[in-house]
């Protein structure tokens, strides 16, 4: 199932007049330099490239992080434009994985990257976390039988998993850590009765606050399709915090307030909500909101 499997030329000198430590150096004062030593060796796995997940992987690589696992089963289109790295008029047609390893290896030529072309799935999912330190969620907001299938492998490898989804103009994170509070116990999946209940306990559990209602014009909004609004500026805020998150723990340094705890940072409202959700999506007020926005979105 792995494909496009390169080792790092680590300790083979320059490609091509390319100097990791020149090229990273300006990280140094916010990072120390036995800690972007430890960045090069660490290995990030990213579920999804396409709307944040491109995103998320040239972010991180930038950090300097040495080594990555990539999954995505799709190819580029014109309606990925507004907010996909990898969306160009020249990767049209093209597989995800394909173009987004060769965009990290133009801004680290030494870097270590695994493909997954097929996405992930129950076959390979034990390789795709083959290593790995930490796990980005970038698969589509639909992704709600992968991702549990995801999160389950990750729990059980003891490996922590950042997940940082765009809702309207805003950043929804979340961090799930081996030991805490489980994906599937915060989520509440098993509520659901149907397919569109699921997407409304995923968004209500990523934004409890709905920061986002204010401004978004439902009609663009159909879970039945599987469709809604995206914004590129919401998709970069997305990486910000996702790779802050994860700096934070493969440094093993700073704060990390892990699920049942959630944030939504709302660049258009100049708002930022943090909250606790004791109980996830099965709290009394988390049921009065699902049947609320029922009413909303069906």
């Amino acid at each position: 199932m792995m494909t496009g499997q390169n080792p790092t030329s680590e300790g083979a000198g320059s490609i091509a007049g390319f100097d990791y430590d020149l090229a990273f150096s300006r990280n140094l004062g916010l990072v120390q330099p036995e800690e972007q030593r430890r960045l090069r060796q660490s290995r990030v796995a990213i579920a999804g490239l396409g709307g944040v997940g491109g995103v998320h992987l040239t972010t991180l690589a930038r950090t300097g992080i040495g080594k990555f696992h990539i999954a995505d089963f799709d190819h580029f289109e014109v309606q990925n434009f507004n907010r996909q790295a990898g969306a160009l008029m020249s990767t049209l047609g093209r597989q995800k994985t394909q173009v987004m390893e060769a965009m990290v290896r133009d801004i680290n030529p030494e870097v270590s990257v695994q493909t997954f072309p097929q996405g992930i799935s129950a076959e390979n999912v034990a390789d795709f976390l083959d290593g790995v330190d930490v796990v980005v969620d970038g698969l589509d907001f639909f992704a709600v039988a992968a991702r549990d299938m995801l999160y389950s492998a990750a729990y059980t490898r003891n490996i922590p998993v950042v997940v940082a989804g765009p809702i309207g103009a805003s950043a929804a994170f979340l961090v799930f850590l081996p030991g805490q509070m489980r994906w599937q116990d915060y989520f509440a999946m098993d509520l659901a009765r149907s397919e569109v209940d699921k997407y409304i306990l995923f968004g209500l559990g990523n934004a409890p606050r709905a920061t986002q209602l204010p401004y978004m014009d439902r009609k663009y909004v159909s879970l039945k399709e599987m469709r809604g609004p995206s914004l590129a500026l919401a998709v970069q805020l997305c990486a910000g915090v996702a790779a802050a998150e994860t700096l934070k723990l493969l440094l093993k340094r700073g704060r990390t307030l892990a699920a049942p705890y959630f944030h939504q940072y709302d660049a258009y409202r100049c708002k930022y909500v943090i909250g606790k959700l004791r109980w996830g999506n099965r709290g009394p007020l988390q049921r009065l909101k699902f049947w609320l926005f029922r009413r909303l979105f069906i």
